[in-house]
């Protein structure tokens, strides 16, 4: 039997990165990698979402069954700033591959964010209503109706936070960052008020291979660890981790200048994806130890 064909959107990007090895690694699947930056070799194409005419010309080359939406701008400062790229590339990109997969007969799971709340409220479920603050958040909402109406069938998934090392230079990992500074000596200020609940990036992607390949998993879901950190906290726990003083994690309680707006408390209420796979929900005590093993 042949193998399906997986399209990662966004191949060369943190998460995108994990999740090639995911789909690689499950050993059932033929994976094309697509991002903006291909070179052309086998297993790859290029894909730059916010052109219909490339994503067109990439479906054509990796006739994909199975296709995995990653590729975003994930810069929520960088969105702020650049209303009309983060649209045309978050909104309207979402749009183009929908498009695609609807015309291909070609099933789709698309990523989103919990950005799309205010962070106002302590726990969000799947259908409570989209109430975003940032440029960010608002491309992400109207990607997720993009998505719904032209794909029904469908897997969104929204998670607040994901942990792990970069699988290649360039990417927005966090964690490189923080845990370089902190074995380097260099103090870190980090919010207090802002809220998540994180997952590691390789449990993630294997996650989302498995609900792509399920087709009875559509519609939305929220993914995150049982319980909530602030970044904080998220840094005081690194230090204690990589052996270095936890005094180099410093408060910050002020909004931070030039920072896109953030909502405080973005926790993701996870009952429906554990009662749709039966899966253990992971700590955030664990999910930051997964980082590290």
């Amino acid at each position: 039997m042949d193998k399906k064909r997986i399209l990662v959107v966004g191949a060369r990007g943190f998460l995108g990165m994990y999740a090639v090895e995911a789909a690689t690694t499950a050993d059932t699947f033929e994976v094309i990698r697509g991002d903006r930056t291909s070179t052309g070799h086998p297993g790859s194409v290029a894909l730059n979402i916010a052109d219909a005419s490339s994503v067109d010309q990439a479906f054509r080359d990796a006739r994909p069954d199975l296709v995995l939406l990653l590729a975003a701008i994930a810069d929520i400062d960088r969105c702020e700033r650049l209303p009309e790229e983060a649209f045309a590339t978050n909104a309207r990109g979402a749009e183009n591959v929908a498009n695609a997969c609807a015309r291909n007969n070609a099933r789709l799971l698309f990523t989103s964010t919990a950005a799309v709340f205010d962070g106002k409220q302590h726990g969000y479920r799947e259908e409570d209503a989209a109430t975003p603050v940032s440029v960010y958040g608002r491309t992400k909402v109207w990607a997720e109706a993009a998505v719904n109406e032209l794909t029904p069938s469908a897997a969104i998934v929204r998670f607040s936070l994901v942990l792990g090392f970069t699988k290649n230079t360039g990417t927005n990992a966090m964690l490189d960052g923080m845990v370089a500074k902190l074995e380097a000596g260099e103090t870190i200020y980090l919010p207090t008020r802002e809220k998540r609940n994180p997952l590691e990036a390789a449990s993630l992607s294997r996650l989302l291979i498995r609900m792509l390949a399920d087709p009875t998993a559509n519609g939305l879901y929220h993914t995150g660890a049982s319980d909530s950190i602030s970044r904080y906290e998220l840094g005081k726990r690194l230090a204690k981790r990589v052996n270095v003083s936890a005094d180099l994690v410093q408060a910050k309680d002020d909004p931070i200048p030039g920072r896109a707006p953030r909502g405080e408390d973005h926790f993701l209420l996870t009952e429906k994806l554990h009662r749709f796979y039966n899966l253990d929900i992971e700590s955030c005590d664990q999910v930051i130890e997964r980082c590290f093993t």
